[in-house]
């Protein structure tokens, strides 16, 4: 039997009886967008994050570029991130005219390093968009303060982080603005495509509301011309029954995660490192390892599935081409780039399957080091 690295339908087995109700009232009702359940959501995903304002989006992509245009990011406007992410991160950047300007990630967990901020700010530089990596925060306070400093916004990519807390408190109410991928696949996951924004900024979190339908506060007045982000009221009735869940997952996950440190800490090359002030919700669970692909047709011919989060890093790209980056950039990201591996992760794995994961992992390491 195969054990895929997410399984989407052993959790959706055990929610089914109260995700068809609430779908059934949405289509009861018809109110297919902008309605009830999406203002339930709103309200009670920005309390999940401790945030005063929810403002649901079709998704984690238009959720990054309404909050960039929020915050007045635009044309010839600079914004900081990292090239160890998804290709939305800087897709959103390009999309309201701004350029993404990289810099590296720390070893130890994958994330932004911020010490490095202060090289590559200049006067065009609007706003630093810190990504939570693979349910790890960035460490927050250092980026904040040099955000003060230099008069910069701060939008969190939290798109892998729904639950993630940094020294106690839920990402994504640290900087102006937080955004959620809330994909398929995510620790909460719409069936199919939906994103959030959660702020305390009142006025920022009018105007995505604005730029998410059509630049509109009310029906036929626009003031500005917006787009069409919305999330819609299926999905926003399917979030709401599993965020009431959401905790418990990522106990579990945490639990996997515990199982699979303690048995392969000291075999692979790195697991994953959670600082004292984290506390991960582990998306994925990544380790390092030498000679990748060799491991993973291993693993495969044991029936374990994996992934890899990302192989290619965003400034070696060809759609990053024209910002002139070149491989040697950023050592540590490219580096990490060639060794990453993910392992089977959702709550739902059981103890067996984790085990049989584990057995993979170690009969794997063998044939890697043959190989090598």
């Amino acid at each position: 039997m195969q054990i895929p690295l997410v399984d989407l339908q052993a959790q959706y087995a055990t929610i089914k009886s109260e995700v068809l109700p609430a779908i059934e009232e949405v289509l009861e009702g018809m109110q297919l967008f902008l309605g009830p359940s999406t203002r339930r959501f709103e309200a009670e995903f920005a309390a999940f994050c401790e945030a005063s304002y929810g403002i649901g989006v079709s998704n984690g992509t238009d959720a990054l570029v309404l909050a960039l245009r929020a915050c007045q990011v635009g044309p010839g406007d600079e914004v900081i991130t990292v090239a160890n992410s998804f290709i939305a991160t800087v897709e959103a950047i390009a999309l309201v005219g701004a350029r993404p300007v990289f810099v590296d990630i720390e070893p130890e967990s994958y994330m932004m390093d911020w010490r490095q901020l202060e090289s590559v700010v200049t006067e065009r530089t609007r706003a630093i968009i810190p990504v939570h990596l693979y349910g790890h925060p960035v460490e927050m306070r250092p980026v904040l303060d040099f955000a003060q400093r230099s008069n910069l916004r701060v939008i969190e990519d939290a798109s892998q982080a729904q639950g993630t807390l940094y020294e106690g408190k839920p990402v994504g109410t640290f900087g102006d603005i937080g955004c959620f991928s809330l994909y398929c696949s995510k620790n909460l996951g719409a069936y199919g495509e939906a994103g959030i924004c959660v702020t305390n900024h009142e006025d920022m979190a009018r105007n995505m509301r604005m730029w998410r339908d059509h630049g509109s506060e009310h029906r036929y007045l626009h003031d500005f011309l917006g787009t069409n982000a919305r999330l819609d009221e299926i999905q926003a009735a399917i979030l709401c029954v599993k965020l009431s869940h959401l905790n418990s997952w990522n106990e579990a996950r945490r639990a996997h995660a515990q199982a699979y440190s303690e048995q392969l800490g000291g075999l692979v090359k790195k697991i994953p490192y959670i600082q004292p002030w984290a506390t991960s919700v582990y998306y994925v669970y990544v380790i390092e390892v030498e000679e990748r692909d060799a491991f993973r047709k291993a693993l495969e011919a044991e029936g374990v599935a994996s992934g890899v989060h990302y192989p290619i890093p965003l400034h070696l790209q060809r759609a990053c081409e024209q910002y002139g980056y070149q491989r040697g950039s950023f050592p540590v990201t490219e580096q990490v780039a060639d060794r990453i591996v993910s392992l089977p992760m959702y709550p739902e794995l059981t103890v067996e399957q984790r085990a049989r994961v584990i057995a993979a992992v170690k009969k794997s390491l063998v044939v890697d080091r043959v190989h090598f």
